[in-house]
C-alpha cells in the first residue's frame, strides 16, 4: 500500500500526521509513506526526523490584511498545484491523507481529480477552510469533536478523535522516572506551561510576572517558553535566585513533563487538547485569541462546558492566570473533578481508527 500524507505548518497538523504514519506501519509493515509539506514550514525538519521522506511545495498562507505575502500567493499557489500533481503522478497512492495546512490543498485537490481516494483528518472543533473546501471530494472525514456536521457531510463523518503520540498514553507509568529526569522535589506541588510547539507570549510574560508568587508558594514549575523567549525566562529566573522555576525552550520528553503536573496550564490548540483528554490532567486553557475563526476558544469551551478545564481569556491572563493556578493547586476536590471529567474525553485509538479508514479507502 503507498500513502501520500500531506499537510502541516505546526505541531498540532504534523504529530497526528506522524501518529497516523506509525500506526499505518504498525499494522503493514511494507507500506509506503510520503509525506507532503510546505517549503521553510516545521514538518520539513520534523519530519525526517521521525523516519519518513518529506517533498515541499511553495505554497504559502493568505493573509487577511494587504501583504507581499498576498501577492506571491496566486504564483506560489500555481506551482504548487503543478508540483503537488507530479507528486501525485509519480508516487502514484492508493490514498492521500490531508492533516490540514497550506499544502494539503494542492496535493488533495490534484489526488481527487486523479481519481485517488482522500481522507481529511480535522483536528479542531472548529474546522479550517482548507478542509472545509477539500471536504467535498473527500471520500472520509476523520474529526476530533461531536457535532462536526455543521461543516461535513453527515455521511462522511467519522469521531476518533486526535492521535497521539503512544508514549502519551502511558504518561502515568512515568512519575518517579520525571521527577528524577527534571529534578524535582516529590513533596511539592508542580505546574506545567506549555504554549505550543513555538511557545505563547502571553503565556511566557504572565509566568514571568509571576515567578515570585510561585516561589512563595512553594510551587514548582516546568516552562516551555518557545526559542524566543527562554533568554528572558532564564535572567528572570537567575533575578527571582531560585531553583523552583525551570525553563525550557522545548521539552521533548512530554510523557515525562505530563507525568509530573498537578497542573497544566496551556493554549487549546487540538492536539494540546487531547492530549491533556488522555493523560487526565487538571488544566487551565488560554486560547489564542487570533487563532483562525477563533477555534481555540471553541476547543477550550468544549472541554469547559463539561466541568473538564478552567479558562482564562488571553486579555487577562497576566493578572488573573497565576493566581488562579494557585488557587486550583490548593483545592483538591476541584482538581479531582477536573481531571476524572477531562480523563472521559480521552480518545486513545485514534491513530488506530484513523489508519483502519485508510486502509479501507486503499482497498
Amino acid at each position: 500500500m503507498r500513502v501520500i500524507i500531506s499537510g502541516g505548518g505546526t505541531g498540532g497538523h504534523i504529530y497526528p500526521a506522524i501518529a497516523i504514519a506509525n500506526e499505518l506501519k504498525s499494522i503493514n509493515p511494507s507500506t509506503e509513506i510520503l509525506f507532503v509539506g510546505a517549503e521553510g514550514k516545521m514538518e520539513m525538519e520534523k519530519v525526517p526526523k521521525a523516519g519518513y521522506s518529506i517533498i515541499g511545495l511553495p505554497v504559502v498562507g493568505i493573509r487577511r490584511e494587504l501583504t507581499v505575502t498576498n501577492l506571491v500567493f496566486p504564483v506560489k499557489l500555481g506551482r504548487s498545484l503543478l508540483k503537488a500533481k507530479a507528486v501525485v503522478s509519480d508516487f502514484k497512492p492508493d490514498v492521500v491523507v490531508g492533516v490540514g495546512g497550506y499544502a494539503s490543498g494542492p496535493v488533495l485537490l490534484s489526488a481527487s481529480l486523479a481519481g485517488i481516494p482522500t481522507l481529511i483528518q480535522e483536528q479542531n472543533s472548529y474546522a479550517g477552510l482548507t478542509n472545509k473546501v477539500l471536504a467535498r471530494w473527500a471520500k472520509k472525514v476523520c474529526v476530533a469533536y461531536p457535532e462536526m456536521d455543521t461543516f461535513f457531510s453527515a455521511d462522511k463523518i467519522k469521531l476518533t478523535g486526535n492521535p497521539v503520540r503512544k508514549d502519551i498514553q502511558f504518561a502515568d507509568q512515568q512519575v518517579d522516572t520525571g521527577r528524577q529526569f527534571f529534578a524535582l522535589k516529590p513533596d511539592l506541588p508542580t505546574v506545567l506551561v506549555i504554549g505550543g510547539s513555538q511557545g505563547a507570549r502571553t503565556l511566557n510574560e504572565s509566568i514571568e510576572q509571576g515567578i515570585s508568587a510561585f516561589v512563595k508558594a512553594g510551587i514548582q514549575v516546568l516552562w516551555q517558553t518557545g526559542t524566543g523567549f527562554i533568554d528572558r525566562a532564564r535572567m528572570a529566573v537567575a533575578e527571582a535566585k531560585t531553583d523552583l522555576i525551570r525553563p525550557f525552550d522545548f521539552i521533548y520528553e512530554m510523557d515525562k513533563a505530563y507525568a509530573v503536573a498537578d497542573v497544566v496550564v496551556s493554549r487549546a490548540g487540538a492536539l494540546s487538547v487531547s492530549e491533556l483528554c488522555l493523560v487526565g490532567r487538571p488544566a487551565i486553557l488560554v486560547p489564542l485569541p487570533t487563532a483562525a475563526e477563533d477555534h481555540q476558544t471553541k476547543n477550550a469551551m468544549s472541554l469547559v462546558e463539561r466541568n473538564a478545564a478552567l479558562l482564562v481569556k488571553d486579555q487577562v491572563a497576566r493578572t488573573e492566570l497565576v493566581h488562579k493556578a494557585i488557587q486550583l493547586l490548593g483545592n483538591n476536590a476541584k482538581c479531582a473533578e477536573l481531571k476524572h471529567n477531562i480523563k472521559q474525553l480521552g480518545k486513545p485509538n485514534a491513530a488506530r481508527e484513523i489508519a483502519e479508514e485508510v486502509i479501507r479507502l486503499a482497498k
